[in-house]
């Protein structure tokens, strides 16, 4: 629960609180052979690197252990001194494995670490909720994962690494996605950290630069989901629906009015998805958003905010414990309603979390 500038308050769900092993070392400790022996990159083995640190100031274990893999330190930070009420676990994995069975291993032995050590805590679990990992390129391994998980109570999702291989529109990944739907499990795509097989954040390659790569990354989702609705994925699902966690909700509406301007007059090649592609927006897209996202402050922001049913998909993440570390501010424009809705109501409706009544209705 935290107090806006005007007085009012509200219950606050942070959607996208990142999580690590302490170390490679205690990562090997889930994993059995042959994969505990192998070899893989290290979290932070990119090409680009933040100018001022990967990591916000604090974030680490009173052993210095690494930020976000001491449930007692997120949960004193989130929950004591930020006002979260629930916080949506993502742990973060090493990347895109050129060994299908190595990439799988690595995500069972986080998902193995979050139910254990996060979603089982015995002061803070009821308060956390998780992301299952799975690996994209191992269908059959990612639909064992979905399987073993998809009944645990504190379970909400299941993740994928925006840096995909193929376009996630694509029939190779309909199991997937029709697992996830039938499970009742939104999919939350997000930029992966550790390199595996390292793809280019844009169309014509890698960029010079962090800033050029932190501004140009997140609008890959874009050429998933112009695949995902040209390809009839929501169509095909109807109750799937995707999260597009490193924000870039801002671009939406500029992209879908564009969309729709040509693909209007050419719905006759895609007879599979027979609507305007906007019309495959609601109840289907939602977007993670940050103090990165959006025109801030402005006295259009609320106006902005409205667009293309932009309201009704956002939701606060925080990103932490990473540098930018998102803090809860909601422009002064945002009407009442809007307000609940990215602090805390679309998350609770998409997750199925239950916020107390006496906090929704402070």
């Amino acid at each position: 629960m935290i107090e806006h500038p005007d007085g009012a308050r509200t219950p606050v769900i942070d959607a996208s609180v990142h999580i690590f092993f302490a170390s490679t070392a205690e990562l090997r400790d889930f994993l059995r052979e042959p994969f505990k022996s192998r070899g893989f990159p290290d979290y932070e083995m990119d090409w680009y690197g933040a100018p001022g640190g990967e990591y916000a100031d604090d974030t680490r274990g009173p052993d210095r252990q690494y930020p976000g893999s001491d449930p007692d330190v997120v949960a004193n930070y989130l929950f004591e001194e930020q006002g979260v009420d629930v916080a949506v676990l993502h742990p973060m994995g090493r990347g895109i494995m050129p060994d299908r069975h190595l990439g799988t291993a690595l995500h069972a032995a986080h998902n193995e670490m979050m139910v254990s050590r996060w979603l089982e805590h015995s002061q803070y679990g009821d308060r956390f909720r998780g992301t299952i990992r799975v690996n994209p390129d191992d269908i059959a391994g990612a639909l064992r994962e979905i399987e073993k998980w998809r009944a645990h109570p504190r379970v909400v999702q299941i993740g994928v690494p925006l840096q995909s291989r193929e376009l996630y529109g694509k029939p190779q990944f309909w199991p997937l996605w029709e697992a996830a739907a039938a499970a009742n499990l939104p999919v939350a795509v997000h930029i992966e950290t550790g390199e595996g097989i390292g793809f280019p954040p844009t169309p014509s390659g890698h960029t010079r630069t962090y800033e050029q790569y932190v501004s140009f990354m997140a609008l890959n989702y874009l050429y998933h989901l112009m695949n995902m609705i040209a390809e009839g994925v929501f169509e095909r699902f109807d109750t799937l629906k995707f999260v597009w966690s490193d924000g870039a909700a801002d671009f939406l509406t500029p992209f879908s009015w564009r969309m729709d301007t040509f693909g209007r007059p050419h719905l006759e090649q895609t007879p599979w998805a027979p609507r305007i592609p906007s019309d495959y927006l609601p109840g289907h897209v939602y977007f993670v958003q940050g103090s990165l996202d959006g025109p801030g402050d402005t006295e259009f922001a609320g106006q902005w905010f409205g667009f293309t049913g932009k309201e009704d998909m956002v939701m606060f993440g925080s990103s932490y414990p990473h540098w930018q570390l998102n803090r809860l501010a909601v422009p002064s424009t945002f009407s009442a309603d809007q307000r609940e809705k990215v602090c805390w109501r679309n998350a609770a409706e998409l997750y199925g979390i239950d916020i107390q009544a006496s906090l929704a209705a402070q």
